[in-house]
């Protein structure tokens, strides 16, 4: 089950919520202490956004978010992913990570470095949410067809922050604007994944960690 049927009244890590902005200031470069520099703020109000503050930091009129956005149509070239799209939550055998065509097309060194890894994640940025009536249809067009669906995703690298002053603690908080519940399991898949996404250790560090 990937939503719970019956919402906490409270705001839990995950919730997708309706009504609050999205603003994202764009620069040309960073901006010096004694210089001046044009920039843009984008604001934009996402139809659905999701929760990425921890439960227990969701208080103080502070509140982290990330957009829900749609699906890449590439996704669908991949059969493993084309037959449940939320296993893309979740680490896989290392030829699921890509479509049949393009692990073919990787040479055998490549091939045994993958295999030697064990299960991963294929898109360690993205986690994918499942359709529901709340979400509306959209199309996908692709070279050999088009394609309706009403999954959609959150993006790590869109994390942003909003001050309300209504988000007291959880359960002081404005509750209607609350739509969905991911269930305990769920859950922890998009804790499991997104500590995945923060905690990558560099290649340069693995060197000096490992002598």
């Amino acid at each position: 089950m990937f939503y719970q049927e019956n919402m906490y009244e409270a705001l839990r890590f995950g919730d997708v919520l309706r009504g609050f902005i999205l603003t994202t200031p764009k620069i040309d470069e960073p901006i010096g202490v004694a210089e001046h520099k044009d920039y843009i703020i984008n604001v934009s109000l996402p139809a659905f956004s999701v929760v990425l503050s921890p439960c227990c930091s969701i208080r103080d009129k502070i509140i982290s978010l990330a957009p829900l956005i749609q699906l890449y149509g590439t996704f669908f070239d991949n059969p493993y992913f084309e037959k449940d799209l939320t296993n893309i939550n979740r680490k896989m055998i290392p030829e699921q990570t890509v479509s049949p065509q393009i692990w073919g097309e990787f040479p055998e060194e490549e091939k045994q470095k993958r295999l030697q890894e064990g299960l991963q994640y294929a898109l360690v940025n993205l986690f994918v949410y499942e359709r529901h009536d709340f979400f509306p249809n959209y199309t996908i067009h692709r070279r050999e067809h088009t394609r309706e669906t009403d999954y959609y995703m959150i993006d790590f690298r869109h994390v942003y922050k909003v001050n309300c002053d209504k988000i007291i603690t959880p359960e002081n908080a404005p509750l209607d604007c609350k739509c969905l519940q991911l269930s305990i399991e769920t859950r922890k898949e998009l804790r499991e994944k997104i500590s995945s996404y923060y905690g990558r250790t560099p290649e340069e560090d693995k060197v000096l960690l490992e002598s």
